[in-house]
């Protein structure tokens, strides 16, 4: 049972790994086995195809960055502090990704999501399931934001959104242009969609 279970976490690992550097339209299933060191039938056995293996590897790296979210988002933190401390956890991620990679590779639910959202429903939704997570917490921020008369007040979901969708919008002109300064001002960007200052 260990064996076969970690070939299944190898395979999740390994495919996101190779999606996130490169697309999901380049790496096949081969591709996947042969660099997680696991034999075909190992992958025919966990996962039908290749998006049911990618849909389990996104939900997967969920998993294992959803303490540093908790964490971040934490309510002992002010609610700016924890916009402040996820706009450093975006460019402390981005930083390690690029020195794995060498390349920026920007945000890995939307890459994908981009890629096949009119072709593959179930990785469309998983992506918007990310997506919503993500939202959920820049919510609860912004709202207890407005509570204590920091942001300005208004629809704290949809400012979320709009912060979410700014900042997807920046890891998307990092990657075109392979550069990671593109993220050094990100509280210069979202702070005025909520309606608060620009920390110093």
């Amino acid at each position: 049972m260990g064996r076969t279970s970690d070939a299944r976490e190898k395979l999740l690992s390994v495919a996101f790994d190779l999606i996130h550097e490169n697309s999901y339209g380049a790496v096949g299933v081969d591709q996947i086995c042969k660099r997680a060191k696991v034999n075909k039938g190992s992958f025919y056995y966990f996962f039908k195809t290749k998006t049911d293996l990618v849909v389990a590897a996104y939900e997967e790296h969920w998993r294992l960055k959803e303490p540093d979210y908790e964490r971040i988002f934490a309510p002992h933190h002010a609610p700016l502090q924890r916009l402040e401390l996820w706009c450093d956890y975006i460019r402390q991620v981005q930083k390690l990704r690029y020195k794995k990679y060498e390349q920026v590779c920007g945000c890995p639910y939307t890459s994908v999501g981009g890629e096949l959202a009119t072709q593959d429903k179930k990785i469309r939704l998983k992506t918007r399931d990310l997506i919503d997570r993500h939202v959920r917490y820049l919510t609860g921020a912004i709202a207890d934001a407005m509570l204590t008369g920091v942001a300005a007040p208004g629809d704290a979901e949809v400012k979320a959104r709009l912060v979410h969708a700014f900042v997807v919008g920046l890891l998307l002109r990092a990657k075109i242009y392979n550069d990671l300064k593109v993220l050094n001002h990100l509280e210069e960007a979202i702070f005025p969609l909520m309606g608060s200052k620009v920390p110093q």
